[in-house]
């Protein structure tokens, strides 16, 4: 996969040199090209944004920049057809199954707004799809970018050594996820549960589903409603002494 991005920090994405990302970075199974904005100026200050019409505080990104950085991005990489997404807290909530479908495009595009926003034609323009990380507002797109190329990047196969974790990630199914442990078996009084001690791996697997199920009850229930759970779910949750009810 190949991820474009425009932003008027380049030097904020050092971070997707490391650790996973960068490691997919070095093996070829991710290519990601960080542009700035400020190059696709026309003015000798690089100006990228201006006062909004209709007056209001702050400022608003202007449309050229963007149209003409998008257009570079399609001449570097003319066999494919990228998919452009606006950062914006008015897009559509970025999830588990949002970020699967994402892995599927061969070609991302990921502009990062600032001040009070992007110039509207800039998303009808370009088809943008306008994607949010949650319901609060932050300094600039940056870090939303940075959070979609992890999400997203996870699907890719090869990315993450075992693809058996990504399946079994909160989110994954729908619930959060069980709880884990590692040595010691007994750490300042608290004990990892027997369960996991035991070897009975059957036992084990129904225990995190129980769990996954009770900690999205109490936690998340905009994720479960009891109402949702089905009969072996119910046994599950009595089997291992945990209340139905959050």
């Amino acid at each position: 996969m190949r991820v474009d991005i425009v932003t008027i920090f380049p030097e904020a994405f050092a971070p997707l040199d490391l650790s996973i990302l960068g490691r997919a970075r070095e093996r070829g199974l991710l290519e990601i090209v960080v542009w700035d904005l400020r190059e696709f100026t026309t003015d000798r200050h690089r100006q990228v944004d201006d006062s909004p019409y209709g007056g209001g505080a702050g400022m608003v990104m202007k449309p050229e920049p963007f149209l003409a950085a998008v257009d570079a991005i399609r001449a570097a990489a003319p066999a494919t057809s990228p998919r452009i997404i606006l950062t914006s807290p008015q897009g559509e909530r970025l999830t588990h199954a949002l970020a699967r479908r994402l892995a599927g495009e061969a070609h991302l595009v990921i502009l990062c707004g600032h001040y009070e926003g992007i110039d509207e034609r800039v998303g009808e323009g370009l088809a943008a799809e306008e994607i949010s990380i949650g319901d609060y507002v932050l300094t600039g797109g940056e870090l939303p970018a940075m959070v979609i190329v992890d999400a997203v990047a996870r699907f890719i196969p090869g990315v993450v050594g075992d693809a058996q974790s990504v399946e079994a990630d909160s989110f994954a199914e729908g619930l959060l996820d069980y709880p884990q442990y590692t040595r010691p078996a007994e750490f300042r009084g608290m004990k990892v549960p027997e369960v996991l001690l035991s070897g009975d791996h059957e036992t084990i697997r129904r225990w995190r589903r129980a769990q996954r199920l009770h900690r999205t009850l109490v936690r998340r229930p905009d994720l479960l409603r009891v109402e949702g759970l089905s009969a072996e779910d119910r046994r599950l949750l009595q089997e291992f002494g945990l209340d139905i009810e959050p």
